[in-house]
């Protein structure tokens, strides 16, 4: 198996026998006859669709819609699994021209083919309330509900039909086009490292390095090379806040996170009331624990790139992969060995790809591709204690993923909102595992400072990136921002979460423009906050509970998208619409920093 070759000598060593996926699940290759074929099929029932229904939707009764919506979610799926395969063999290596082509091609076929299917959302919004409420006395209407009520939020944005196909046939080379181009900008990229030339995953490893000079080494590494191409980058993130901003202004969005608070079916006086708490909390978490964390490491103030650096006494180790496979299994399984038996497909089956490599996609994701397949997981692998964490939470995407996945291709998806709890509460799993095993003082005090830089990294850390995200759009309205000025809000949303504990040379002002959620999914990052909060409430929960917590548990992953975070969390005794639920969420971490203190 392949892994880094560009590892410095006081990296962690490179890891070996890491797995690498197997998408023959999907398809056996580009060029295979499965593939054409799904293609050529679908294209034709597509048109076949459109024929029998477009312009007949309001006269169908609720039996043939249902009927139609089965046919249409067929249709889905294959389109989704023809992309999904696209995209993860374009993960694997985006530099790769060839691969590159591929994945372009098949974003144009599956766009094309969709244009066919438009019309039907389209028309079925159009349905009154009274027509729509007398349809949903029909079973096979009535099964869709969650799906239908879903589109149906957006009946007070939808544009005439001309306009809607407009805006989907011109996305293939407007913002995926942009998004294509950030991607494979950041994948090209090479860090230089002493007398090595890095990736952008290998270089970002730098950063929780135990040498201090090397860490300097690689943040002024990444500062030269992002600023090197800041250009390039901010006039990606200025036409994208812009496209947006057109699209908002024609459906009539007020603000720019209202389309995506409408997608993750929370109302938008939640999510203000999720950011205002954990603004509040900043002194009290990011700016508390920096504080304690520079005394630790002997200085008044932290340089930016010491952030996540290792605590003097913290050796480390390196996690292999069958170690991190066992640790993360076990934690499921002490939980529940139902979750625990999902989770171990993912490594009997080869759905998981790991290994570091030029031209792969950075980071770590899971890909749910279509409920008659399963998912993948992407991870870039060091075997660092933080590499273990990030398994946790990938599988726990991976298995929640599963688990919704009866529920259809069209009911399976959770809201964002939603989708990192599994992760989140995998995560927990996995470090009170560690902990409970745990005796030495030090190596806890270790252990629950990582898991705090953790919860600051997902809760502290991405309310700033919403932030950041926020004033850029709202400027974007007036003109395009200069790099000098992203970098200066950037700077701004940095300070103000991390605190006075944190330095930041100037150079960190380009670190804006790496991370791909503000490309790829504008204002995604505060589901991270959400989700963790809730994981932490709901942790608290099950620490009290009696049994049947697990099964209740697994009842809300299997839900998938057809119910809301209300009715999800009535079980538990939550409501993440009570300013009390942001709170409690908050206080674990609180909680932890304070026993930190007391170590």
């Amino acid at each position: 198996m392949s892994s880094s070759a560009s590892a410095t000598k006081s990296d962690t060593a490179p890891q070996k026998d890491l797995p690498e996926w197997n998408l023959s699940d999907l398809y056996p290759g580009r060029d295979s006859a499965e593939l054409k074929s799904d293609l050529a099929q679908v294209t034709a029932d597509a048109k076949a669709f459109r024929e029998r229904y477009e312009g007949r939707v309001a006269e169908c009764d609720g039996a043939t819609l249902g009927a139609a919506i089965v046919e249409y979610e067929r249709q889905q799926e294959v389109l989704s699994r023809i992309i999904s395969y696209a995209q993860l063999v374009y993960s694997a290596d985006m530099t790769d021209s060839a691969v590159a082509q591929f994945y372009q091609t098949m974003q144009e076929r599956v766009s094309d083919i969709s244009t066919d299917l438009l019309f039907f959302t389209l028309e079925v919004n159009r349905l009154d309330d009274a027509a729509f409420a007398e349809r949903l006395k029909t079973p096979a209407f009535a099964h869709y509900e969650p799906w239908l009520r879903a589109i149906r939020d957006f009946r007070p944005f939808q544009l005439s039909d001309e306009v809607e196909r407009v805006l989907h046939e011109k996305y293939i080379t407007g913002r995926a086009a942009w998004t294509r181009l950030f991607d494979e900008t950041m994948a090209a990229l090479r860090f230089p490292v002493d007398d090595k030339l890095l990736t952008n995953s290998d270089v970002f490893n730098l950063l929780t390095d135990r040498d201090g000079a090397m860490r300097r080494k690689a943040a002024k590494s990444i500062a030269g090379v992002l600023g090197d191409n800041i250009r390039d980058l901010a006039l990606i993130t200025n036409t994208l806040a812009k496209d947006k901003e057109i699209e908002d202004r024609w459906r009539g969005f007020q603000r720019p996170v209202s389309s995506r608070n409408l997608g993750n079916q929370v109302e938008d006086e939640v999510v203000d009331a999720l950011i205002t708490a954990v603004k509040d909390a900043y002194p009290r978490l990011s700016h508390r624990y920096y504080a304690i964390k520079a005394r630790w490491m002997g200085q008044d103030q932290l340089d930016y790139w010491d952030r996540n650096a290792p605590l003097p006494s913290d050796e480390d180790r390196a996690f292999g992969w069958d170690e991190a496979t066992s640790t993360v299994l076990d934690a499921y399984a002490a939980f529940s060995p139902d979750l625990a038996a999902v989770g171990r497909r993912f490594f009997d089956n080869r759905w998981i790809d790991a290994p570091p490599r030029p031209g792969k996609a950075p980071g770590a994701f899971a890909h749910p591709t279509v409920p008659s397949a399963h998912p993948y997981l992407l991870l870039n692998y060091h075997g660092k204690t933080r590499d273990v964490m990030t398994l946790a939470h990938e599988l726990g995407h991976g298995v929640h993923q599963v688990l919704a996945g009866p529920q259809g291709q069209l009911m399976a998806d959770t809201p964002l909102t939603l989708a990192e709890t599994a992760s989140v509460f995998g995560e927990m799993l996995t470090f009170q595992a560690l902990l409970g095993k745990e005796t030495d003082p030090d190596r806890r005090r270790i252990l629950l400072a990582g898991k705090v830089e953790d919860m600051l990294n997902t809760v502290v850390r991405q309310i700033a990136f919403h932030e950041f995200e926020r004033r850029v759009h709202d400027e974007r309205r007036e003109g395009e921002l200069s790099p000098d000025r992203l970098g200066e809000i950037w700077l701004d949303t940095q300070r103000e979460s991390l605190g006075p504990a944190l330095r930041f040379d100037d150079d960190y002002r380009v670190y804006w423009s790496y991370i791909p959620h503000f490309i790829h999914s504008p204002f995604y990052v505060y589901a991270y906050a959400f989700g963790d909060c809730l994981v932490n409430s709901l942790y608290a929960v099950y620490q009290n509970a009696d049994q049947g917590f697990a099964e209740k548990y697994l009842d809300l992953l299997r839900a998938g998208g057809t119910l809301r975070h209300k009715d999800l969390l009535k079980p538990f005794g939550l409501d993440a619409s009570d300013p009390a639920f942001w709170a409690k969420g908050l206080g674990v971490i609180e909680g932890f920093i304070t026993d930190l203190e007391k170590i």
